[in-house]
């Protein structure tokens, strides 16, 4: 069976002609079209680990794999993902059209940090389902994009980042304005977002001489240079789940990853998760999934 090659793949080879100072230029962004994944003959779009942000409209239905998560796209979506968050699109026959582009963290050196946005964050909404109305809005977007890539305007790609802050915002303003009351702003919900920032800065896992270092509430309590009960009250009050939950989630997230979409053995993968021995990972995966890791990859 041939190798399935990723958008950039094809992409590179469908540009080969373009002189290299420039095809080093527009290597930071791009935005096609969706045409040539549309239909009976539709390219799939495979999971690379190592891959550009992307920001994708889908005109039809389908199914999308991200992480451990798997949403059905019913109508039509607006789709964003995140190099770090394995993704896969499924029934892209169905299809009717759409955009995408792609982009790197160095596109917006200076110009703002991508993964401050919920769009690009693990646990953040990656999919949004759109109306006719904002289908034909988000369409206009991409359209300039195209029409600006293509102009030889010397500042556009300036213009180019423009709208993709749009897009992201655009998103964003979909989702329901969270409630927030004094509480968000207290100490509690400081020492909490350090936490979470620090948990999550330990993901993701891409090389299997990697170890997650913090692993246990006293581990980020020493951290953060405060008393554990002090972090367990400010997580339980922020949260409503305890500080142990958050992070036996959030390991099990990454090993859910790793699992699926690496070829590592789980002896690998329970020393990369800072497991002492193969079996405590089996027994700690088993109590959360209900079935072991080998199971699991191969069901």
């Amino acid at each position: 069976m041939s190798r399935v090659e990723s958008l950039e793949e094809f992409y590179q080879r469908k540009f080969d002609w373009i002189p290299d100072n420039i095809r080093k230029e527009i290597g930071h962004f791009n935005v096609f079209p969706l045409d040539p994944f549309v239909g009976n003959k539709a390219r799939p779009i495979p999971y690379k680990r190592r891959d550009y942000y992307k920001i994708m409209l889908v005109r039809g239905g389908s199914k999308v794999h991200y992480a451990d998560k798997v949403v059905e796209v019913k109508k039509q979506a607006l789709s964003f993902s995140n190099p770090m968050i394995p993704y896969k699109w499924e029934h892209l026959e169905e299809v009717s059209g759409g955009f995408f582009c792609v982009f790197n963290q160095h596109f917006f050196h200076q110009f703002g940090d991508l993964n401050q946005y919920s769009v690009f964050q693990p646990d953040g909404n990656l999919i949004f389902e759109l109306t006719d109305a904002q289908v034909e809005e988000v369409t206009r977007l991409f359209e300039r994009m195209l029409a600006e890539i293509n102009s030889e305007y010397p500042h556009k790609y300036d213009l180019l980042r423009t709208l993709v802050f749009e897009l992201i915002h655009f998103a964003l303003k979909l989702q329901p304005v969270p409630k927030q009351d004094r509480r968000a702003k207290d100490a509690a919900q400081r020492i909490s977002t350090l936490f979470m920032e620090l948990l999550e800065r330990q993901f993701p896992i891409d090389d299997n001489h990697q170890q997650v270092g913090l692993r246990s509430a006293s581990d980020f309590a020493r951290q953060l240079n405060i008393h554990v009960n002090h972090l367990n009250r400010a997580v339980k009050e922020t949260s409503e789940k305890t500080t142990s939950q958050i992070i036996a989630s959030r390991l099990m997230q990454e090993a859910k990853i790793l699992l699926k979409h690496s070829t590592w053995p789980v002896s690998d993968i329970a020393y990369a998760l800072g497991f002492a021995e193969p079996t405590h990972f089996n027994n700690f995966f088993k109590k959360h999934q209900h079935l072991s890791p080998l199971k699991f990859r191969n069901g």
